[in-house]
């Protein structure tokens, strides 16, 4: 066997194995010890994690983080694949943020130099662009930890009043955007994160609270602190929801069955314009259709406690908008109106 095909295999059994002893590799590579010695530190030296333990039981044993074996790329796997995680850069933080940057270099070195001139010409040329926030969420990894794991988390959520509920994605950030300067110390509760994601720049987390014992979406920038909940709260039976189906539990979702009451049924005619400004609003996606015209509809439910920032946003799209029920929407929109005109007047 060619010594170049023995490495590659090499590289892909001890990956498998993690832990090995050197006549092992030697009586399935068929080769002497001497060999598969050379082979090891050559390995080494080509950045595979391996450190060996020596006595009688010893052997080697590759470390926690492996290195994958080589996969060939075409010339447009490469570069979707380069730009794909380049657009990563719009964020703040990352729930991978040092491991995405270095995977990028890494990726990006050892192309083909035509290739690297290919991504040079195409990065003034192409972007995928996300509104880049200011504040960092800097628990996100520890979240999504807790999500695979299934682990109840203590956090410290800051929050502009007094144990705020989080609410669907866009609805939190609209309902706090003015109260950023807020001095309310972040409050401490329990949660068993669902999972992470992002929208408009902003990371979020669903997750069960057990505060309010309910599903409740917290917003991963007001989140100061995460870490093992120290009071051994055990974690509940949360699989067969994850963030494919998370309509059907957040609180606040325009299609959600749970939330905190509801206000009443959510209708509101679209103008064209008014569609065009809503269709970017992930939260909601599944409350609005398209008439053969351009305009369109909204239809869904309003939770009680979310009256607020639907008024403010129904209010922000002025006359491109009609709210037709329920009337408490319609009544806080017309005082939002009312509220806007004073301060010009």
């Amino acid at each position: 066997m060619p010594k170049s095909k023995r490495l590659l295999e090499l590289m892909m059994t001890v990956n498998r194995k993690r832990r090995f002893k050197v006549q092992e590799l030697a009586d399935e590579f068929g080769v002497s010890k001497r060999t598969i010695l050379r082979d090891l530190q050559e390995l080494s030296e080509l950045g595979v994690p391996l450190y060996s333990e020596p006595g009688p039981h010893g052997g080697y044993q590759v470390v926690r983080e492996r290195v994958l074996p080589p996969i060939a790329f075409t010339e447009g796997e490469a570069v979707s694949i380069f730009f794909a995680v380049d657009a990563l850069r719009h964020y703040v933080s990352l729930p991978f943020e040092s491991e995405s940057s270095s995977a990028l270099d890494k990726f990006y070195r050892h192309l083909p130099g035509d290739v690297r001139d290919r991504i040079d010409a195409m990065k003034n040329r192409v972007d995928i662009v996300t509104p880049r926030r200011r504040r960092e969420a800097p628990c996100l990894a520890v979240l999504l930890n807790a999500a695979i794991d299934g682990r109840v988390l203590r956090i410290e959520y800051e929050s502009a009043e007094a144990a705020a509920e989080a609410a669907v994605g866009g609805a939190i950030e609209g309902a706090t955007e003015g109260k950023r300067g807020s001095k309310a110390k972040p409050g401490v509760r329990s949660i068993q994160p669902i999972g992470i994601y992002a929208s408009n720049g902003l990371w979020y987390c669903p997750a069960y609270c057990f505060l309010r014992e309910g599903v409740r979406v917290f917003r991963c920038d007001r989140i100061r602190s995460a870490e093992p909940d120290p009071a051994g709260t055990p974690p509940i039976d949360l699989e067969g929801r994850h963030l494919g189906n998370r309509k059907q539990y957040e609180p606040g979702h325009p299609s959600s069955g749970e939330g905190d009451g509801a206000a009443g049924k959510l209708r509101a005619s679209l103008t064209p314009e008014g569609v065009r400004r809503c269709e970017p609003e992930p939260w909601l996606t599944e409350a609005l259709s398209v008439l053969p015209d351009g305009g369109g509809m909204l239809e869904g439910r309003v939770p009680a406690n979310d009256i607020g920032f639907y008024a403010r946003f129904f209010a922000g799209l002025g006359r491109e908008a009609a709210v037709l029920e329920p009337a408490e929407l319609r009544e806080a929109v017309r005082r939002e109106l009312e509220r806007a005109l004073a301060h010009y007047s």
